[in-house]
């Protein structure tokens, strides 16, 4: 049913800060690391002390270019740093030195798959910047804390073009964003940590219309989920505004999740509003094309290449190849597992994407662990896919035989485990054994042949079922589906 809101067409635009992996701050030797405690990483440079010069971190420009080419950018040659001037209490110097109209990287795009088609989201650039400090107001309800251990440290800002149309592009844009940082390894994509944070640019028009609507920025989101709804609630307001007769202002918002509302904070400032210059304290940024070749030469294998070949050299389904490159580390492992298999072939290449896809994932999930806190090695899982392949144990035995080596602390507790099992659980394969427990069951259930025989042919996932269960799940799933159906049949 048509609603007021099909009328309109959303214009979302997203600026996407991420925090770069280098050891130190992006204009000083101070640690980058997370975890230390409150004003422990500072030194008079990040503080913006008086006299202080800042020293680019050119560790910072290389991965800026890593994420320039991993975006299909162009890579500016020369580029310089600015001051944006603002006032916040978390930031030292009373400026940020970060890049305004000479962006390191520019006019790139990726490509999205959206209603089973492909989608291009221009990005309009890439600039290198240093982050604030952290304000902290949930220790007390009369004062704020401030950690500057975040002042200096290094970030990119990744600037879309507004070719968004809904909550659900902005999602798998941004996904892709984030997939492409830690294929990279430059980021960790820990939204959760700040570590990658979130602006939507959001406006509304009529449909057909080529005029954008006046937009409102979004700050500071910190979830996909928290991407998704504040854009929704966004939109809303901005309709329901319309409709009343009102009019949008140039704003900056704030989405509060509880309430599943955006409010305004204050009003959006414009370019001139951080009376922008040269920093003057830093050189122009110089990048020739061997440094650009050379960052190019150690790119990794990006996903959708991965996927293809994943595809085609391990005959594995499209769906599987999508769960099992999602994430570089987990791609890594299943590949690396591969590289430990005897028997290389395709069952063998999907027995291993069924323990990373289900095993592994259920782990992980169940016990909120990442996948290098599952201590089990390439070889261990190789030897459990060769054995589901060669038919030795069965899909149901090598489950609980993934359980049970869970437990093992070193490779060779992990073998031991793994062949103790193996010889516990190892699949029944004899027919004349399996042909007993097909009798037995059938006897057994006299009421469900006859029905069988009448017509009711989904018995027969009954029946095996029953056979199973009795086997202890040993029997050949293979042979007892051959030798039930000829029973029946006779």
């Amino acid at each position: 049913m048509s609603t007021v809101y099909d009328k309109y067409e959303s214009v979302i635009g997203l600026e996407v800060h991420a925090q770069m992996k280098t050891n130190t701050k992006a204009f000083c030797r101070c640690s980058t690391d997370f975890h230390s405690s409150p004003n422990s990483n500072v030194c008079p440079i990040c503080l913006g002390y008086p006299g202080t010069l800042p020293v680019l971190n050119q560790e910072l420009v290389e991965f800026t270019i890593r994420m320039g080419l991993a975006t299909n950018c162009s890579i500016r040659e020369v580029s310089i740093f600015a001051r944006k001037n603002y006032f916040y209490p978390d930031l030292t110097k009373g400026y940020q030195i970060t890049q305004f109209d000479t962006p390191i990287c520019f006019d790139g795009h990726l490509h999205i798959q959206t209603d089973g088609k492909e989608k291009r989201i221009g990005i309009t650039r890439i600039h290198m910047e240093e982050d604030a400090g952290k304000s902290l107001h949930d220790f007390s309800d009369n004062d704020t804390l401030i950690d500057f251990n975040r002042c200096g440290v290094p970030l990119i800002e990744i600037v879309s073009e507004p070719d968004i149309r809904s909550s659900e592009e902005a999602y798998l844009y941004l996904s892709k964003i984030r997939q492409r940082l830690v294929y990279l390894g430059i980021n960790d994509g820990n939204l959760e940590e700040g570590s990658m944070r979130c602006d939507a640019n959001i406006s509304v028009r009529l449909k057909g219309t080529e005029e954008f609507g006046t937009r409102t920025e979004v700050k500071n989101l910190n979830s996909f989920k928290n991407v998704s709804e504040a854009i929704e609630a966004e939109i809303k307001r901005q309709i329901d505004l319309i409709e009343d007769g009102g009019k949008v202002s140039y704003q900056t918002m704030t989405y509060n999740a509880k309430d599943k509302k955006t409010t305004a904070t204050r009003s959006k400032e414009e370019a001139h509003d951080y009376r922008y210059f040269p920093e003057p304290d830093l050189v122009k940024v110089r990048v020739d094309k061997d440094w650009i070749s050379k960052v190019e030469n150690e790119l990794p294998e990006f996903p959708e290449a991965r996927r293809s070949r994943f595809i085609n050299e391990y005959s594995i389904s499209e769906s599987d190849a999508d769960e099992l490159t999602l994430d570089k580390f987990f791609a890594d492992k299943f590949e690396s597992t591969i590289g430990f298999l005897l028997n290389k072939n395709e069952r063998s290449y999907r027995s291993v994407a069924n323990i990373f896809r289900v095993d592994i994932k259920r782990i992980m999930n169940e016990q909120k662990l990442s996948l290098d806190e599952i201590h089990l090695t390439d070889k261990v899982l190789a030897m459990l896919a060769d054995s589901v392949s060669s038919g030795t144990i069965s899909a149901t035995a090598s489950k609980e035989i993934f359980n049970h080596i869970l437990k093992g602390k070193t490779e060779e507790e992990q073998i031991s485990i793994f062949k103790k099992s193996e010889e516990d659980l190892s699949q029944v394969s004899d027919n004349s054994e399996i042909e007993i427990i097909v009798k037995k069951i059938l006897a057994e259930n006299p009421g469900e042949v006859e029905r069988y025989k009448i017509g009711e042919k989904k018995l027969a996932g009954f029946f095996v079922g029953k056979i199973m269960q009795e086997s202890k799940g040993k029997a050949n799933p293979k042979i007892v589906n051959e030798l039930l159906i000829k029973i029946l049949e006779i």
